[in-house]
């Protein structure tokens, strides 16, 4: 994310979208579309998104009013249904301190163009892109390391795993089914097993030794 701040005005409006989907998980289409009024953001500890909907490219003759994006429910919900995602404090102060910075459309929308327009997955595409090249190796830009900025979320559910945090917690904040999260995140998951075995035999060991 230092490496889209580095790159201007453009870069530093996108260092938090780019936060959006590492810290809470949030798809693209999740994180274009979140406004203020989902933001709960103290100016102490935890914080709390709620997250409604995404908007999403649907192709103008697709759409009932001829746009080329539309908004979306949540995938895999309810119409009508939301998602709660617990943030972190740093996280929560990037947060406060874009929108100190570059306010919000009138609409509530924190991230957009410079004429309030949807954030477009070209122009974000082209600012991660640029950002690889500048922070990695060149055989990690070559290689498939956080290739697109989508792998942000992949990169940040498995943090969760691997910090320990229950994977039907890590489903719900994802906006997974356990199915999928197993699905996905199998080496992830079967690494985090074996630190949780070996921690059950060392305090088995522990209860087994002699007096």
């Amino acid at each position: 994310m230092a490496g889209a701040r580095e790159q201007g005005p453009r870069g530093r409006h996108l260092e938090a979208f780019f936060g959006c989907l590492y810290y809470a998980a949030m798809r693209p289409a999740e994180a274009a579309g979140l406004r203020a009024d989902q933001c709960h953001l103290p100016e102490t500890g935890w914080g709390m998104l709620t997250l409604r909907q995404g908007i999403v490219r649907a192709g103008r003759s697709w759409s009932n009013d001829g746009a080329a994006h539309g908004t979306r429910h949540l995938k895999a919900r309810a119409e009508k249904d939301s998602r709660p995602v617990p943030i972190p404090p740093h996280f929560v102060r990037m947060l406060r301190q874009h929108i100190a910075t570059h306010g919000t459309a009138p609409d509530g929308r924190l991230f957009r163009t410079n004429r309030n327009g949807l954030l477009q997955k070209t122009g974000y595409g082209e600012v991660w892109a640029k950002a690889r090249r500048d922070v990695l190796s060149e055989a990690e830009t070559a290689s498939l390391l956080a290739r697109r900025p989508y792998d942000l979320r992949h990169a940040g559910v498995s943090f969760w795993l691997s910090s320990g945090v229950d994977a039907m917690e890590c489903a719900r904040r994802a906006g997974h089914s356990i199915a999928v999260l197993h699905k996905v995140y199998a080496k992830v998951l079967d690494q985090t097993q074996e630190r949780a075995n070996s921690r059950i035999d060392a305090v088995l060991r522990k209860w087994n030794e002699p007096e």
